[in-house]
């Protein structure tokens, strides 16, 4: 079957077009002035349809192709455009599963554990002695002094003075986690009744909310709800463009205003006309702020504080989104924001770049918070609902 040769003139088909966004970092913020309902028009994208930010794109540079170029292009062109010539064939990526994806994550986490009780334990009885080095490397691994001091205590009712292998140590170490973390895996419910049902993501610098925000989205519109996207970040271009892209890609209204615009009179009235146009779903991002700074804190409450003036159950998920790479310092996000901000649940991202993903177990085991999903990559499908069962297995079992 022949292929149609490509449109465009030979200096085009050598060299290419192409541009790159331009990053933009806003260096200063503005101060909290606008009121609530401010009278600045939102800015939707068409339709369902978020528009891309337009960028310029770069001058062109005039380079005179070498007649080696040209002949070699002419060539591949000819090949290109000959009848009946065969095409190669692109060999289908293998599909894994999700829990294959989280092991494969949770990778630096599991090594590091299991390297460790296998020296600990290798030929040795349960003693305190090896019972007290398994307490360190539990401890090492951000798995927390409460989880720490069970497992050890659980091995020595059952095991004190006798011998057992790696394997037996770290199957105990996987059924406790899983006893830890069963209680607090929950799904994300959307409530129909809401309508909208608000989620508001919050957190640090960082963390990946604008784009865990863009992955919900995803799975929303694939389940035939009707879904806008916020951009509450209003104090980074980036993080709007970025949202307008999301929406591009999943199908979701974007709601946005210009850069330094005040955020709380953006979720107000985007939250009205969500209302009046029969959403299903409405996901606001906001800016990335330090647990510390006080100030910042205050005006994520202003945000909640004008979501509740149009309904008082809202926002009816807070979802505080944290980087497992952060380690111990999460505990402390924990609780600043379900303070400040009412977390209602947990996502944690970024666990495939760590070895301090037992962060999680100690969380779960200090706070209880709903642990609604985890993430272990940069695709649309590498966030998913969470698992005790799998957790535990990925991070404990080889």
């Amino acid at each position: 079957m022949s292929v149609k040769p490509r449109k465009g003139g030979l200096f085009d088909r050598l060299f290419g077009r192409g541009e790159k966004p331009a990053e933009q970092e806003l260096e200063s913020r503005q101060e909290e002035a606008a009121a609530p309902t401010s009278d600045e028009p939102l800015q939707p994208a068409e339709g369902k349809q978020a528009e891309a930010a337009a960028e310029p794109a770069p001058a062109e540079v005039s380079v005179e192709p070498q007649p080696e170029q040209m002949h070699e292009a002419a060539r591949r062109s000819e090949a290109v455009t000959e009848p009946g010539a065969a095409q190669p064939e692109e060999e289908p990526r293998p599909k894994t599963s999700w829990f294959q994806r989280l092991k494969a994550g949770l990778t630096k986490t599991s090594s590091k554990l299991s390297e460790g009780i296998t020296s600990v334990f290798a030929k040795r009885k349960l003693d305190e002695s090896t019972l007290d080095e398994l307490e360190d490397l539990l401890i090492q691994a951000d798995l927390g002094l409460d989880t720490a001091a069970r497992i050890t205590d659980a091995l020595r009712k059952g095991r004190y003075d006798k011998g057992i292998s790696p394997e037996e140590v770290r199957a105990v170490l996987a059924a406790e986690i899983e006893k830890i973390l069963a209680p607090v895996a929950k799904p994300l419910e959307i409530d129909p009744n809401a309508k909208p049902h608000v989620i508001l993501t919050v957190g640090v610098n960082g963390t990946g909310k604008t784009t865990t925000i863009g992955k919900l989205a995803a799975k929303y519109v694939r389940a035939g709800k009707k879904v806008m996207l916020v951009a509450g970040d209003t104090f980074r271009a980036a993080a709007i463009d970025q949202l307008k892209v999301w929406g591009e890609r999943t199908g979701a209204t974007v709601v946005a205003r210009d850069v330094g615009a005040d955020a709380a009179g953006l979720a107000y009235d985007a939250y009205m006309q969500a209302r009046k146009e029969g959403y299903d779903v409405v996901l606001i991002d906001t800016a990335g702020r330090l647990q510390n700074k006080q100030a910042l804190m205050d005006e994520l409450a202003k945000i909640i504080r004008v979501l509740r003036k149009i309904d008082t159950s809202a926002p009816h998920d807070s979802l505080l989104v944290l980087d497992a790479t952060t380690g111990q310092n999460a505990l402390d996000q924990v609780e600043v924001f379900r303070k400040q901000a009412d977390v209602s649940g947990l996502v944690m991202t970024k666990l495939d770049g760590t070895a301090k993903g037992g962060i999680l177990v100690a969380i779960a085991a200090k706070y209880g918070l709903p642990v609604h999903a985890v993430g272990v990559g940069e695709g649309v499908d590498d966030l998913q609902s969470f698992d005790a069962g799998e957790f535990a297995r990925a991070i404990a079992l080889d």
